[in-house]
């Protein structure tokens, strides 16, 4: 049982923690994400970590085509990277994608609280893919990886093949499921992009990773080559991921 206690903002109590503990995974969130220096330092200091995963759980942030506000937090992922890789600390990065559990409770609309009624607000054209995970398998995966030599210095990107749908995709899959049509109200990519400047945090935050993704195609958009990443399902075939079909039949 481990029971040493870092606080993020205390070297000597962070540096005690991370002695302790042979890997290092970050699940800070987005207001505390620059603050993963603090994170570097005392591994650093410590010397003994095998592997380090910051908190990342979405995009891949080296290849995205972001507006602000996310294009900002982005890019603070893409700093934290590039220190560990300054500093020589063995890493892997997870990109998770889409948070089933965060996305599809609103069937992939972003300003909207619960599922569709009568319409559904589509980014786009409803057809660039999208890419879900269930937060559980995302753990598994992560956990699955930490010790893993194919995953030394690597991006780790889920990208399980049923879970790979478009918008329109998603709202077709739901309608069966329902036996109801709704409305596709298509919003083209001027008026997002107007939505995101009026809107507020942390909704403004939404709309533009939402834009990345349903507009931008980065979950999609890139091939992952071996030099850089490798994919979770077909490294661990022994997981059974959780997939959208499942996942929305807890929502009936």
């Amino acid at each position: 049982m481990l029971e040493n206690q870092g606080d993020l903002y205390n070297h000597e109590s962070l540096v005690a923690a991370v002695k302790s503990a042979d890997v290092v995974i970050s699940a800070v969130g987005y207001t505390q994400l620059p603050d993963q220096t603090h994170i570097i330092s005392a591994i650093k200091e410590a010397g003994n970590v095998k592997r380090f995963l910051p908190s990342e759980y979405g995009n891949d942030v080296d290849r995205v085509h972001a507006v602000e506000p996310a294009k900002l937090i982005f890019a603070g992922k893409a700093r934290i990277r590039r220190a560990i890789e300054a500093e020589g600390i063995p890493y892997t990065y997870v990109s998770s994608n889409f948070f089933a559990g965060h996305f599809l409770a609103s069937l992939g609309q972003i300003g909207v609280t619960g599922l569709p009624t009568d319409n559904v607000l589509i980014m786009g054209d409803g057809n660039v893919r999208a890419i879900f995970a269930a937060e559980e398998d995302v753990g598994t995966y992560t956990i699955k990886a930490v010790d893993d030599p194919r995953t030394l210095n690597k991006i780790l990107y889920l990208r399980p093949p049923s879970n790979i749908l478009s918008h329109n995709e998603l709202v077709s899959l739901w309608e069966k499921k329902v036996g109801k049509r709704f409305e596709r109200v298509y919003i083209p990519e001027d008026e997002v992009l107007k939505k995101i400047q009026e809107s507020a945090i942390p909704l403004n935050i939404r709309m533009s990773i939402s834009h990345s993704v349903w507009v931008k195609g980065d979950h999609t958009n890139f091939e992952i080559d071996p030099s850089f990443g490798v994919e979770a399902t077909e490294l661990y075939p022994d997981v059974k991921y959780t997939t959208v079909d499942e996942y929305l039949n807890k929502l009936l």
